[in-house]
């Protein structure tokens, strides 16, 4: 298959106080999320002075695959749409097809399956090619990654460095503790053939980061971000809730890898470096929050791994993975259909 360019696929974020509420109303757009839920979300954002670190995230990791492409050979133009903010995905697409573009990659800044995380990245390729028109060019989203090297590996050194700051003794007696985004329960039950898959691929991630980075401590597989109603079941355990369960069992320390995320936006350091970190503090635990992917010359170079994939015309290029669960270029077309598909406005 040919293709001439690929586009980065992200969230979004706001980058000035007065961006954060519509950018909120963008996320939650017809799912009736209250007003105090939004002004509570709102907060967070002001008080990094109503900038997500995720824009910048992206410009910074644009940077490094344009530069990585370059140096072995790959001869494709970089793109980025968002979600949620500027710049729009289909103000992106537009430009694509301006500058001639007729196939695409993209690459999503989500290494897993699931509704939000990969079903709705396709649903967004497909409004914002209906919005372009018929000239639109075909996007192509290449696969989840929760088991490649290049997202695996820069998570487990991490780990390592987060763990070797504490002291000897305390490393000993030291707990791993893994998050990733809360999501409703229906849609952890997704139906079709990817049913599941979030949870799956995220315990395996942990498993894989564990093993590397420290193999004798114990760990746990816990949630963040949650943003539902209260009536609706969402994954559990919290991970202010899971500390407090350590710390009643004589944990003194513990080292928190957020490995949902590939970069430190604004679910990383307010949830854990301002709330769990809060929490920590005030159960006498030591906290230490491990950093993530980010642009790791090994993550940057996962790109380029994910991209010459497909443009193996024989599939001659070994697939990258440390995992034993299924993978798949694209797909199925019944994946991932929970019951309710709400968004996190967060």
């Amino acid at each position: 298959m040919a293709y001439d360019a690929l586009v980065l696929l992200s969230f979004g974020g706001p980058e000035g106080p007065d961006d954060v509420l519509p950018f909120l109303h963008n996320v939650t757009r017809g799912r009736n999320v209250p007003p105090e839920r939004l002004a509570e979300v709102a907060e967070h954002y002001q008080h990094f002075g109503g900038v997500s670190p995720i824009n910048q995230q992206c410009r910074d990791l644009l940077a490094g695959i344009r530069a990585d492409f370059a140096a072995h050979g790959i001869d494709l133009p970089v793109y980025w749409g968002n979600r949620n903010w500027h710049p729009m995905l289909a103000d992106t697409v537009a430009r694509m097809r301006d500058d001639g573009v007729r196939h695409a990659l993209a690459f999503a800044t989500s290494a897993y399956g699931g509704y939000s995380s990969c079903r709705q990245y396709w649903e967004d390729i497909a409004a914002a090619r209906a919005a372009v028109g018929p000239d639109a060019p075909v996007i192509d989203k290449l696969r989840q990654f929760h088991d490649h090297p290049g997202f695996v590996l820069p998570h487990a050194e991490a780990v390592r460095a987060a763990l070797a700051t504490l002291d000897p003794a305390v490393r000993e007696r030291a707990r791993l503790v893994f998050t990733a985004h809360s999501i409703p329960t229906s849609m952890a039950a997704a139906a079709g053939p990817d049913g599941g898959r979030y949870q799956a691929q995220l315990a395996e991630t942990a498993r894989l980061v564990a093993a590397e980075a420290a193999p004798d401590l114990p760990y746990d597989l816990v949630w963040q971000s949650r943003s539902g109603p209260p009536q609706v079941p969402w994954l559990e355990p919290d991970v202010n809730d899971h500390l407090r369960d350590l710390a009643g069992q004589g944990v003194a320390a513990v080292v928190v890898s957020p490995v949902g995320f590939v970069s430190d936006h604004l679910e990383v350091v307010w949830d854990l470096d301002t709330e769990a970190a809060a929490t920590a503090k005030e159960l006498g635990l030591t906290y230490v929050r491990a950093g993530t992917p980010g642009t790791h010359p090994a993550f940057v170079s996962m790109v380029r791994d994910l991209v010459r994939e497909r443009l193996s015309p024989d599939g001659t290029v070994t697939r990258q993975r440390l995992g034993t669960l299924p993978v798949w270029d694209t797909c199925p077309v019944n994946c991932c259909t929970p019951a309710t598909t709400p968004r996190r406005p967060s």
